[in-house]
């Protein structure tokens, strides 16, 4: 076993042992509060930039396997729990955590009082951090994690984003649900044990903005009747409308809102024009194409136990969240609606405009992982093209 270092940019230092790859990386840390889907966070491209504090206790103990991926590659700068199971148990599993990771150059560290990292994320907030096996010194190790890139500022989007258009699933093979039979149902599973759901007829073409976008999200959208073209985050708006859609997606996605001026313009031009769904990091942009701002969390929201309340009617959803910042309720004008609220710290979770029919949510409405409290919008999504053809 070999001795690894998580350095924090305020002289905090845990030492542990290394998983992976044995390499030096820097990033912003962060704690995602989740008790499983470990596979979920590592891939989801929100996570570019930044190294992840797993909350629960042990982790990798149904190992890895690529139909759950979010993405191609694990997208996290660093991994840090405290127990890694090296004995995966899981009849999909196809590799262990650690080898996975080693794979593609990502170092992860075990072994530290994961619960005193998060209070102190907690109390001093997010930060820089340096994850290493390589730099035994703790003063270097601290050096290095506070002369590295803040997260203010940062376009992590021009790393995630697709680098050129494509249609999701069109031959319909990779978003049906599905499931596991018990014995006591009369029910045939296919040769992989498991049984497949038909799909909903395609019935609204969609342009989904890729700002990183989960792979759940596009299935969770063909599931709900899109006909999905995903576009780089360059495209112009003029090049969307030139696709003739229902509607426009905007999705989730990693750094800072404020630095993708270039996508705020385009989003702008789309407001009243076509009916616009946002989520996440698309919420965020939206904020902004409303000409609003936003401001950085002190730790941000991060796994599937997030509350946040429906102000039109008082309902409470359990909700998954992966974000590090919020919109501004004062910098809105006065014709969009802040919708939903953060139980926690009272954010702003969800808007709709009052003219023209654009809705966005903070949260994951597609729970990978997470509750599927809020799996509804897509069919409100759908709805709105709807009422408004």
């Amino acid at each position: 076993m070999k001795k690894a270092l998580l350095a924090l940019e305020d002289g905090r230092v845990f030492e542990g042992t290394a998983f992976g790859a044995e390499a030096t990386h820097t990033g912003e840390i962060c704690f995602n509060t989740s008790m499983t889907g470990y596979q979920e966070v590592l891939t989801d491209p929100s996570y570019r930039g930044q190294i992840v504090t797993m909350t629960y206790t042990q982790i990798g103990n149904y190992g890895v396997n690529p139909l759950d991926f979010e993405s191609d590659r694990p997208q996290v700068r660093g991994f840090v729990i405290e127990e890694l199971c090296n004995v995966p148990s899981n009849w999909r599993s196809t590799q262990d955590l650690s080898s996975w990771l080693k794979e593609w150059g990502i170092p992860g560290i075990e072994g530290i009082d994961t619960r005193a990292l998060t209070k102190h994320l907690r109390t001093r907030g997010a930060m820089r951090a340096v994850i290493t096996s390589e730099v035994m010194s703790a003063e270097e190790a601290v050096r290095l994690a506070a002369s590295s890139a803040p997260m203010e500022g940062s376009d992590f989007v021009k790393e995630v984003t697709t680098g050129k258009p494509y249609l999701w699933d069109p031959s319909d093979t990779e978003s049906g649900d599905w499931d596991i039979p018990s014995p006591s149902q009369n029910r045939a599973p296919g040769p992989d044990g498991i049984v497949r759901h038909p799909l909903a007829p395609a019935k609204h073409h969609i342009v989904a903005y890729d700002f990183g976008v989960k792979r759940n999200i596009l299935r969770r959208l063909r599931q709900a009747g899109f006909r999905v073209d995903v576009v780089p985050a360059t495209t112009s708006a003029k090049d969307v409308l030139a696709k003739n859609p229902d509607g426009v997606f905007l999705s989730n996605g990693p750094g800072d809102p404020a630095a993708l001026d270039y996508i705020h313009k385009e989003v702008k031009e789309l407001i009243g024009v076509k009916p616009i769904f946002a989520i996440c990091l698309g919420h965020q942009i939206l904020g902004h194409a409303y000409g609003g701002k936003t401001f950085k969390l002190k730790f941000g929201h991060r796994g599937g136990n997030q509350p946040v309340k429906d102000l039109r009617n008082g309902q409470v959803a359990i909700t998954s969240q992966n974000h590090g910042f919020a919109i501004d309720p004062s910098s809105l004008p006065g014709n969009v609606e802040v919708t939903h609220i953060n139980l926690n710290d009272g954010t702003v979770e969800g808007m709709r405009h009052r003219e023209a029919p654009v809705l966005s949510v903070q949260y994951h409405p597609e729970a990978a992982p997470g509750p599927h409290d809020a799996k509804y919008f897509f069919s409100e999504f759908a709805s709105m093209i709807e009422k408004g053809r």
